[in-house]
């Protein structure tokens, strides 16, 4: 049996220089092939999902998987393990909570508590190569449904399935497209919405870049469905690498005959066309995106229109997410009596989301719906960074809300995180532990809002400009208690009047951090003091002498060589060098550096 190397070029690998370590794994393979007993081939794959630890390497069949890859790492790797059969000690994953080095990457908790559908092939194919798909059962679905079923009976296999949108709104999606179907109009549309504007979200550019055939299939199925034949896949125009391989997938496609006229021998035709978005946030709402795709100002419409009866061109419309298009083959192959297997009652399946901020394991995961917050965070995520205290789980993106401590064990799904105040959104899981400010948090994510609001509805454009000032006075230390009353007020009343969804989820970042973390606030604007030392005007830091060992460690971190003192004896920090930096109170072991009890505005 031939030895594979799968070498993870998805975006945040290749930040990592994983492209010069395909290259350099290519050549010393190349070079030792040629008089080996068994032969090795190498493929450059999407996302493995462990980001926190790659570039990543995977030497199948022997279910081995190296981390932190360095491009001098290759020769060795190819002399000693695949020829010689030998384990790199040195450059097995490290397991957060096993804490030890584990052989594969199946061996570690994060991996251990997924289950994956929307993800795969991801890791496992080369997407630029249309045979990879299509040995692990690509367009199978497609041919099953040409062949199999009628069009009624594939929609009423994914209404039966439960599968909800994952693109935030999770409307029901064979309900969509039985509302659409039934509309005499045509043409109809397909679309793919591929814009993913939320910071520290990248789900779905990582299917577009490591699978992108089985959205085209998923997208293809649909249309035959619902009686369309033309497609539109809309790519954030950041995406660069997602751009590329889906432009190659689809061509791909259509030589293969899954994509354009008398598809697979059938008579049904259906071609796709991808068009960029220019990165404006709002172009991720359905309608908005559908203005930007006709050439007009991306801005949405009142909801009461709804886009299965009028939507591109005022023709009947399905907009799916790039995940819920990744999870259509799978349910038409398996059926649905298997996907309501997984999952809870009114959330059914898996979902994907990007793992980030002060948690060990970040990467992209897919998960069981029902799975609680606490074992993502700690079982999945590996727990916070350095084992600081917990204190928040920011969910669905800047629409999203912040969730507590308290409410770890709540399940992740759809109807849980609402009651919660948040929302499922997209997949964005940001974790925040004890030095995060929650009221510095609701600031961030108002001025992303603010600056990324269409400016269409007054309540949206002028409701969230003005909390945000609030926000910022409070963070300066200028507020006052009936600031906070203004807030609520402002953010119910944005909340209600807004025309779109992005503004009416707006104030929940606010709304939830002054439910759960009023104390906060209370101390921001009463005691002139951020308890998590991060809004500079209310933070000062203090060494306390009794506790201080002079180990020099704040000092040689301190960029401003603001702390001094002499080896064993206690350390002094000068105020007017202080840049507030919270260096010295993130690296002290011993609890000597505090944040001071208040400070003068």
């Amino acid at each position: 049996m031939n030895n594979t190397v799968y070498v993870c070029c998805g975006t945040g690998c290749l930040a990592s220089n994983s492209m010069e370590v395909y290259k350099e794994l290519k050549r010393f393979i190349e070079m030792y092939n040629v008089n080996a007993e068994v032969k090795t081939l190498i493929k450059a794959t999407g996302c493995n999902g462990l980001c926190e630890k790659g570039p990543l390497v995977k030497i199948e069949p022997h279910n081995i998987c190296y981390s932190k890859v360095k491009p001098e790492d290759a020769e060795e790797i190819v002399l000693k393990t695949l020829i010689e059969s030998e384990l790199i000690e040195r450059l097995l994953i490290y397991d957060t909570i096993k804490k030890k080095r584990v052989i594969s990457h199946k061996d570690t908790d994060f991996y251990k508590y997924q289950q994956k559908i929307a993800l795969r092939n991801i890791g496992e194919i080369d997407p630029a190569n249309i045979n990879d798909y299509v040995e692990r059962g690509g367009y199978l679905a497609l041919e099953k449904i040409l062949t199999e079923m009628t069009p009624e009976e594939v929609i009423a296999e994914i209404e039966r399935s439960g599968l909800r949108g994952r693109g935030g709104g999770g409307f029901p999606t064979g309900l969509k497209w039985k509302q659409c179907d039934l509309i005499e109009n045509f043409p109809k549309y397909v679309i793919c919405n591929g814009d993913e504007g939320d910071p520290g979200a990248f789900m779905d550019r990582s299917i577009m870049e490591g699978d992108p055939n089985t959205i085209i299939e998923g997208m293809t199925i649909c249309a035959y469905a619902i009686k369309s034949n033309t497609g539109f896949i809309y790519i954030r125009d950041e995406y660069s690498l997602a751009l590329k391989n889906m432009r190659l997938a689809i061509k791909q496609a259509k030589e293969r005959g899954f994509l354009g006229g008398n598809i697979m021998g059938s008579s049904f035709d259906f071609d796709i066309e991808i068009v960029r978005g220019g990165g404006a946030f709002v172009c991720g709402e359905s309608t908005a995106l559908m203005q930007s795709i006709e050439g007009n100002v991306g801005e949405p419409r009142a909801k009461y229109i709804h886009s299965v009866e009028r939507g591109l061109w005022d023709k009947p419309t399905i907009l799916n997410n790039v995940e819920t298009w990744a999870n259509i083959p799978k349910i038409i192959m398996k059926g649905s009596d298997w996907f309501n297997t997984i999952g809870t009652d009114n959330s059914k399946g898996t979902k994907v989301f990007s793992l980030v901020g002060k948690v060990k394991n970040t990467g992209l995961v897919e998960i069981p719906m029902g799975m609680t917050l606490r074992d993502l965070v700690f079982k999945v995520g590996g727990g916070t960074i350095g084992d600081k205290r917990f204190k928040a789980v920011q969910t669905g993106g800047p629409s999203g809300g912040c969730i507590p401590e308290s409410l770890l064990d709540s399940p992740v799904d759809f109807d849980s995180l609402k009651k919660a105040g948040s929302m499922m959104g997209s997949g964005g899981i940001i974790v925040m532990d004890e030095r995060t400010c929650m009221v510095d948090v609701a600031r961030y994510y108002l001025n992303f809002l603010s600056e990324e609001s269409c400016g269409k509805c007054v309540a949206c454009r002028e409701g969230i400009k003005r909390m945000l000032e609030i926000l910022t006075d409070i963070c300066n230390g200028n507020g006052t208690e009936s600031d906070l009353d203004l807030l609520e007020s402002l953010c119910h009343t944005v909340e209600s009047a807004s025309l779109c969804g992005l503004g009416k989820t707006a104030p929940n970042p606010v709304l939830t951090t002054l439910k759960y973390f009023r104390d906060e606030y209370l101390a921001h604007i009463n005691e002139k003091r951020c308890p998590a030392g991060v809004c500079k005007n209310l933070t000062s830091f203090e060494i306390d002498k009794q506790k201080c060992t002079g180990c020099g460690v704040c000092a040689k971190n301190c960029p401003t060589s603001a702390i001094t003192g002499e080896i064993k004896k206690p350390h002094i920090i000068d105020t007017s060098l202080c840049i507030k930096c919270g260096n010295c109170y993130d690296v002290c072991r011993f609890d000597a550096v505090k944040i001071a009890k208040g400070v003068s505005v």
